[in-house]
């Protein structure tokens, strides 16, 4: 694959069709191949994969390989991975598309504005892996799991949905335990601060980001917490 600038990928993921953009955070339309505007919200499942499969998310993607591996392992769901960052998502649209992965799109879109374009309980679950743990305190409202987001969340999780956080950040794990204990409707159904010292809790823990892999090689451990909202 020839190596592309920004600007290139940018006009490419436009022709891709598992790909939507909401280029406005003022003005909420998404659009989809060749920028023509669709209306997804509640209709997801059923417009673009075309079944009645589960939704699951998976949030600041990057470049999708959580994404896809999801995918792969799961195919009686739905996967969409959300990015602000189109350079990135490309790689991943690319990799579903030479795969022939139906059951996997993505969409370009800003986290906290993520209720405008899902409808209430139409998504199943949400997978957050190896966010920006916003180390300072002054950006703890940017931690993926803060209060702020998980009321975001809300909106669109169905009742019995579930969030998975997948971290190698120490701070991040202790303060999404800390910020799911300070919320009554929350319920911890897991947690694990050391996921490969022992067998794995599902098969979807398995997979390996290229970043994770970094952190391996490092030494560093991977957290893991599971919870209802």
């Amino acid at each position: 694959m020839a190596r592309r600038n920004k600007l290139e990928k940018f006009a490419e993921i436009l022709s891709f069709p598992n790909v939507y953009e909401n280029y406005n955070p003022k003005a909420p339309q998404i659009v989809g191949k060749d920028g023509v505007p669709v209306e997804l919200k509640g209709q997801w499942a059923q417009k673009h994969f075309q079944n009645d499969h589960p939704i699951v998310l998976e949030l600041a993607c990057g470049k999708g390989d959580y994404t896809l591996g999801l995918a792969r392992l799961n195919p009686d769901k739905n996967f969409i991975g959300v990015d602000i960052k189109g350079n990135r998502i490309w790689k991943g649209a690319r990799t579903a598309l030479e795969e022939k992965l139906e059951n996997v799109a993505f969409f370009r879109t800003r986290i906290e504005q993520i209720a405008l374009f899902f409808d209430q309980n139409e998504v199943d679950e949400i997978w957050i892996t190896f966010p920006d743990p916003f180390i300072r305190k002054s950006k703890a409202n940017r931690r993926l799991s803060s209060a702020f987001f998980i009321n975001h969340y809300r909106k669109i999780l169905k009742p019995e949905g579930v969030v998975h956080l997948k971290t190698d950040a120490h701070s991040l794990y202790e303060f999404t335990l800390e910020t799911l204990a300070e919320d009554p409707k929350c319920q911890l159904i897991y947690q694990d601060d050391d996921i490969y010292s022992k067998p794995l809790y599902s098969p979807e823990l398995e997979i390996k980001t290229f970043y994770e892999q970094m952190h391996l090689e490092a030494g560093k451990t991977i957290k893991y917490v599971k919870f209802t909202i």
